[in-house]
């Protein structure tokens, strides 16, 4: 029996995603596909989740497909397309999972392992890390979706700069960039991660998931079209959500919001 490749725990709220398949630098075959497409359908059903967080193991987060995998598939036509179907499945999960995702970057970011950070909704990357499309060098353009994601988070020029020239940005270059919340040293970098993922421990799931939600699609509107949107939702939950008038009241209350348990 092959060994997995990611381990995937929960903690506290948090759900844990590391690639482990060091000696390939995380790269994604199909056991890994199958394995992520399984643990995010179960990540999507855990109502008690807050967060859910990627990471690498070894040097790399990942570097994308595996060579192994692109052999076959660029003289395999219907099996290239079902594999990047079910990869684009895969960032398209993220996206919509109802929490925050946050990837933490340990090592190096490429092709396909990049795009899961233009999935996530926040990126700390170590100051050591590479990361980049670097599809172009190898004459292949994107495949995973990042013509549209990188566009929208770094803006027409920077994206048109990182997929044309496939140049690889440093941790610290990323964080400018835009493409990282911060940059930080590798060794502080699981340090700074668990703090951010901290955080979300004491929030409601739903408020997480509503407030995503509406980010994710106002990025798309303007104008009264966006405000109508956003109060369309705010209004869904509040009329939905047991949990509505539970932060307001423990504030009232001088005690700890009690996400899990409150009722209408």
């Amino acid at each position: 029996m092959s060994s997995p490749a990611l381990e995937y725990a929960v903690d506290r709220g948090i759900a844990h995603v590391r690639f482990v398949r060091p000696e390939q630098l995380n790269s994604i075959d199909d056991q890994l596909l199958d394995e992520l497409t399984a643990v995010l359908a179960e990540a999507k059903a855990d109502r008690s989740l807050r967060a859910l967080c990627l990471t690498g193991s070894g040097r790399a987060f990942s570097v994308g497909l595996d060579l192994t995998l692109l052999e076959r598939a660029f003289f395999d036509h219907p099996y290239w397309e079902k594999v990047l179907f079910r990869l684009n499945d895969c960032y398209l999960a993220l996206e919509e999972l109802p929490v925050p995702v946050v990837s933490s970057v340990n090592g190096l970011a490429r092709a396909g392992g990049y795009e899961f950070t233009l999935a996530s909704d926040l990126v700390l990357i170590a100051d050591e890390a590479k990361i980049g499309d670097v599809h172009a060098p190898f004459g292949v353009p994107p495949g995973g979706g990042a013509s549209y994601r990188l566009t929208r988070r770094v803006g027409e020029q920077r994206a048109k700069e990182l997929i044309l020239t496939g140049r690889w940005l440093t941790g610290t270059e990323a964080a400018s960039y835009g493409l990282a919340l911060r940059s930080v040293p590798l060794e502080r970098l699981e340090e700074e991660t668990e703090q951010l993922l901290d955080g979300f421990r004491s929030m409601s799931p739903t408020c997480l998931g509503v407030a995503k939600g509406m980010i994710n699609t106002n990025r798309f509107l303007a104008g009264r079209e966006a405000v109508e949107s956003e109060l369309g939702r705010f209004m869904a939950w509040a009329g939905s959500d047991p949990r509505a008038a539970e932060g307001m009241l423990a504030f009232q209350e001088k005690r700890t919001p009690s996400w899990d348990t409150a009722t209408a």
